[in-house]
């Protein structure tokens, strides 16, 4: 009978980086430190609750007459108006009457180029 061969598993390499896995975990781990606190009486903040109401201008491009914020007024009273309003960022909703030539309304979005004013959306109405 032959005599049957022993296997001897050999663990020192599985140690060794089990170890060298524990050192990592060790050294790469951040232990909780101690929370330091500050007994403080901090005074109550009270704040007074302001509305912005945000403004928005409407102008209507009628065939035959220009609105602003409801009343019909010239091409040279809107420039006025345009003019006191200057440089601010509110938004502006121009409603254009499908049946206005596209000269008058390219008038108005000149007028409110020049004022620097460009938050402006176009709405399309069909007065009947």
């Amino acid at each position: 009978m032959r005599k049957r061969e022993q296997l001897n598993l050999d663990l020192t390499p599985l140690i060794d980086v089990v170890f060298i896995l524990i050192i990592f975990f060790l050294v790469t781990s951040s232990f909780k430190q101690k929370d330091f606190a500050l007994n403080l009486t901090l005074p109550d903040a009270k704040a007074q609750q302001i509305e912005i109401e945000k403004k928005q201008l409407n102008i209507e491009v009628d065939e035959k007459f220009l609105s602003y914020m409801g009343e019909k007024i010239s091409f040279l009273d809107l420039q006025v108006k345009l003019e006191n309003i200057k440089n601010q960022k509110l938004p502006i909703i121009v409603k254009i009457d499908k049946k206005v030539r596209y000269d008058r309304v390219i008038e108005v979005l000149d007028l409110l180029q020049l004022n620097n004013l460009n938050n402006i959306a176009l709405q399309t109405t069909s007065k009947e």
